[in-house]
């Protein structure tokens, strides 16, 4: 009874020393080699442990931690001083309490053990009175060696059914080889864990190679034959810019993701390596250029209606049109009249054109006509050179007030176009006048 609470106090002390220990279950069938102690119980035996060769068993992996196997012993017993002939032969059903380098188990099993002094060590069990049907449960360890190698050291205790038979402990030490599960590519790694099975790889990249030797398997490698990071999905990153140079289009001048990786010297949000003009900003739409603008406005050519007059971008590229300018020509006040003979400006006229010559400076790039006019009072040579006169003092007081004289030209047309009919005072008192009338000649610059 003793030798029994032995027994499980041992149990209890390799579960809790070994539970932590985990190994994942790579080969399903293990065979083991050994050598068997065997102690005889019972209140009337008196046994000493004796040595014996060989213990040989067979298994397999069933899942969920249980094997099923078989196992042979021959040994020797000794009872009350008298060495016997030692034989068992079980069916074992065993589950591991868990999975490492160090892997302890439980197990369990039924069978037969034969204790006598027949000189035959394999003499059949049955037909023998020595023979008897045996219970068993115990507890072991495999101490793997590397992934097929393990030391085994295990315990039990049998209880045989016969009355002329003795329940006993058995100890086991030996070897065990795991086998079974394929591994193509001879990596080390089983193929049903290998996630390259047919290429040689390493244990902790799950079978996989590492060709650039940067710590990223090469199924999941970008650029597996080129070192790089892990940020980068293994690629490397010349000029450290954060875009790889698999993706990276100036892969050795630092740039930005948004442009492939290149730089933008110009600002103008074309990448240097497809921009014409790298050093100075341009339009996309023109490879990277500015494009040509020959009046220098800000409107390039290819949208200036006008390009080669400086205008604004409201009017595409032409000079605003003088608005003001042209309503004043439509109004009254485009009317000087001169006295009979007269070319001398009135003093509402010289007002006038004060009107007028901030118009012109509001436009500084319109030019006007001024039109002299006569009546038919006097020969038509007479009235000619007046009219012509009129326009020229309509000019120089304009230029006397600071308007350039080169922005206005002179015309005279004597008596050939009235207004008014120079059968009456009033008729020939409006057609004596200069005018910048509706059809007057407006230049823009």
């Amino acid at each position: 009874m003793k030798t029994i609470k032995s027994f499980f106090t041992l149990v209890i002390v390799i579960v809790s020393v070994f539970a932590a220990q985990a190994q994942t279950s790579e080969n399903p069938w293990a065979i083991a080699v050994g050598a068997d102690l065997i102690s005889l119980q019972g209140e009337n035996v008196d046994s000493k442990l004796k040595f014996g060769v060989p213990a040989l068993s067979l298994s397999r992996y069933i899942g969920s931690g249980f094997s099923v196997g078989a196992q042979f012993v021959n040994g020797k017993a000794d009872e009350n001083g008298v060495d016997s002939k030692y034989n068992s032969l079980d069916g074992i059903i065993k589950y591991n309490l868990s999975e490492g380098e160090i892997s302890p188990y439980l197990f369990a099993g039924y069978g037969l053990s034969k204790i006598g002094a027949s000189d035959s060590a394999y003499e059949a069990f049955y037909p023998s009175s020595e023979s008897g049907r045996t219970i068993l449960g115990g507890v072991g360890v495999n101490i793997y060696l590397d992934e097929n190698f393990a030391i085994n050291v295990s315990a039990s205790y049998r209880n045989v059914s016969e009355n002329d038979t003795s329940n006993h402990l058995q100890h086991i030490i030996g070897l065990s080889y795991n086998f079974g599960a394929g591994d193509a590519d001879k990596d080390g790694t089983p193929d049903d864990k290998d996630v390259c099975p047919d290429i040689p790889g390493l244990k902790e990249f799950d079978g996989c190679p590492d060709s650039d030797g940067d710590g990223i398997p090469d199924n999941t490698d970008r650029c597996p034959e080129e070192a790089g990071t892990e940020a980068l999905q293994g690629c490397p990153d010349s000029d450290g810019d954060g875009v790889a140079d698999a993706d990276d289009a100036c892969p050795n001048k630092a740039g930005t993701a948004a442009m492939n990786g290149c730089p933008d010297s110009d600002g103008d949000g074309v990448a240097d390596n497809v921009d014409r003009c790298p050093q100075e900003a341009g339009d996309p739409g023109n490879a990277g250029c500015p494009w040509a603008d020959r009046d220098g406005d800000g409107v390039p050519d290819k949208d200036d209606q006008c390009p080669d007059e400086d205008g604004s971008v409201a009017n595409n590229g032409c000079p605003d049109q003088p608005t003001a300018l042209i309503e004043f020509i439509n109004s009254d006040l485009n009317r000087f009249l001169f006295s009979a003979s007269s070319s001398k400006l009135s003093a509402d006229g010289m007002a006038t054109l004060q009107t007028l010559k901030g118009l012109l400076s509001q436009y500084p790039d319109a030019t006007i006509t001024a039109e002299g006019h006569a009546s038919s009072d006097g020969s038509s040579a007479y009235n000619q050179k007046l009219s012509e006169r009129r326009a020229a003092a309509l000019k120089d007081h304009l230029v006397s007030i600071g308007v350039d004289a080169n922005r206005i030209e002179t015309v005279g047309y004597g008596e050939t176009k009235p207004i008014e009919d120079n059968s009456t005072v009033s008729g020939r008192k409006n057609n004596r006048r200069v005018e910048i009338n509706r059809s007057a000649q407006l230049k823009i610059n």
